[in-house]
């Protein structure tokens, strides 16, 4: 291969990289899912609910 040819590769992968963006297969597992799956899980952990969590928050100054 020549060094063109690498340039080209890499400038092809860079494209795809950003018009398919964050749909790719590994990146889908760090997503948080939906509001009643996060509140399922801290449930499940111990942890207070997502509705206790947020309404523990300071309120409006």
């Amino acid at each position: 291969m020549t060094d063109d040819s690498i340039l080209r590769m890499a400038a092809i992968m860079a494209v795809l990289n950003e018009v398919i963006g964050a749909s790719d297969a590994a990146q889908i597992g760090r997503s948080l899912g939906e509001s009643w799956s996060q509140d399922h899980r801290r449930v499940i952990t111990g942890s207070a609910s997502l509705l206790q969590t947020k309404s523990a928050r300071a309120p409006w100054r």
